[in-house]
């Protein structure tokens, strides 16, 4: 269990889960603007305001693409794989879990910079 946060070992890994975390962010985004522009598309009357949002249908899928298979690329995503997925997931809620037990805001420090240690008598 890491009790310091703000010492270097305890930060490794955290640069591409953070990657990974805004990358699946930004796929279900993409995912609900792809949704709310179908939809759109079946309620608009005009044959303009409809081939304009066809055309950002088509462009909201081939980002959803391109971002999906760069995730594939990069080990974040399986979509084929369950378990594989599934390990990528369990990660990340460990994770999640973890820094949500930190105590971020000790009282007693000898933090005179970001990598001073934490007062032993505390």
């Amino acid at each position: 269990m890491i009790n310091d946060y703000l010492e270097i070992e305890n930060a490794e890994g955290m640069p591409e889960m953070a990657d990974s975390t805004l990358a699946m962010e930004f796929l279900m985004n993409l995912k609900t603007g792809v949704r709310n522009t179908a939809v759109a598309i079946t309620e608009s009357r005009t044959p303009e305001v409809r081939t304009l949002l066809r055309n950002q249908l088509e462009a909201g899928l081939a980002l959803h693409e391109e971002v999906t298979k760069f995730m594939i690329d990069k080990g974040w995503l399986h979509p084929y794989n369950i378990s594989d997925q599934y390990e990528v997931d369990i990660k990340a809620a460990k994770t999640a879990l973890m820094i949500g037990n930190l105590n971020l805001f000790p009282g007693n420090t000898s933090r005179m910079g970001m990598m001073a240690q934490i007062d032993a008598d505390e």
